[in-house]
């Protein structure tokens, strides 16, 4: 009995070591990984924050002030890995800024590819409004985004 509680012990150790070894481990991120300057040339306001993350969830950030009439809030989206591209897709709701009332849910599709501290690319945009109805499709126009890095 005691041969067998220490065997029991020591492959219980020897488990616990093997997998503190296993999580200490970690792979390298995706290049797009970080924050990224972005100038979106088809947009109201040509500059935007994009930020990319491990797990595949990215954020896009703006001022609203390309558009007189409307507000939009920031952008929440999805991105994948595809050999050297990054291909993704974020949303936007709009509302009008005198009713304050929804105007549009925007869908922005990218692709990508990073070369170092820079990446381009193209987007195109799709909005729907209420009823899910499309309102405006924008084709695809030239992006590029350079690394927020230290100095």
């Amino acid at each position: 009995m005691k041969t067998i509680l220490r065997s029991l012990i020591l492959l219980l150790a020897a488990a616990s070591i093997l997998g503190c070894r296993e999580s200490t481990i970690r792979s390298t991120p995706n290049a797009i990984v970080g924050t990224w300057f972005v100038e979106d040339s088809g947009a109201p306001f040509h500059q935007h924050m994009y930020v990319f993350n491990a797990d595949g969830t990215m954020q896009q950030a703006n001022p609203d002030a390309g558009d007189p009439t409307a507000s939009d809030s920031d952008g929440k989206g999805i991105w994948i890995a595809e050999g050297s591209r990054i291909r993704g897709k974020w949303m936007e709701i709009t509302a009008d800024r005198s009713t304050h009332k929804f105007v549009s849910r925007g869908e922005i599709l990218f692709d990508i590819q990073v070369k170092g501290n820079t990446f381009a690319g193209t987007l195109s945009a799709r909005f729907y409004d209420p009823n899910g109805k499309i309102q405006q499709d924008f084709p695809a126009a030239p992006i590029h985004g350079e690394r927020l890095t230290l100095p």
